[in-house]
């Protein structure tokens, strides 16, 4: 059977084909647009047992609803009728040495995280670049959306969505957000992202600008930070 059929097919008869669980799967990718979702993440949005989970996305992929895409050694599925973002594809403008210097912000990324517990794309964006100029390349809010999306990819760290509760509450439910896996999060008492980096008791912290006296790329207690 060809896309082409299968893209004209009635949404009555596609009912008929597909059970509650295929559709519970098609809807999580389907929301992701242009994004690739892995099993593992489809299995913590559905709540299905990951054996369905590999079955209806067999099933999916067959009647060619979605698509598989490799990523390093994880595969990913996206629906057909989109294009892999730039997360994926690994587009963008970055320096020649790209592999080399996007390895050095997965780095700087895990470790904003990790302290952060359970941050939003813009929560590491605001840490990374607007408080703390952390690299000479400029990049944007969407390139560090992107590459946040490639340690996902990469089973770095964990997408979810907020739930407005317990670690949760400070953000929006239904967001999503990024947190690390269970063995790698800093558990302890909650008194703020910003105790344990230096910046947070620095007194000198409002004169800090990337380019003056006192900057993160000359603070020696910064460095031995990102270091640990």
């Amino acid at each position: 059977m060809s896309e082409s059929q299968i893209r004209k097919r009635p949404d009555h008869i596609l009912g008929n084909v597909l059970v509650e669980a295929d559709k519970a799967v098609l809807n999580v990718i389907n929301t992701r647009g242009k994004s690739a979702i892995s099993r593992r993440n489809i299995q913590q949005e559905t709540k299905l047992p990951m054996n369905i989970v590999a079955k209806c996305v067999k099933k999916l992929t067959d009647l060619l609803l979605i698509k598989e895409i490799k990523h390093g050694r994880i595969y990913h599925y996206i629906a057909t009728e989109n294009s892999p973002s730039n997360t994926v594809t690994g587009g963008g403008c970055y320096p020649d040495d790209k592999k080399e210097f996007i390895n050095q912000v997965k780095d700087i990324c895990l470790k904003i995280v990790k302290e952060l517990k359970v941050t939003t794309a813009d929560g590491v964006y605001n840490v990374f670049i607007k408080e703390h100029k952390l690299t000479k390349v400029e990049l944007s809010r969407q390139q560090i959306s992107e590459i946040l999306g490639v340690m996902v990819l990469e089973n770095l760290i964990i997408e979810v969505k907020s739930t407005g509760y317990g670690e949760y509450r400070s953000v929006p439910v239904g967001d999503v957000c990024y947190r690390c896996h269970e063995g790698n999060v800093n558990h302890g008492s909650d008194v703020g992202a910003m105790s344990s980096i230096p910046c947070g008791v620095c007194p000198r912290i409002r004169e800090c600008t990337p380019d003056g006296l006192v900057s993160p790329s000359a603070c020696v207690y910064f460095t031995k930070w990102l270091e640990f």
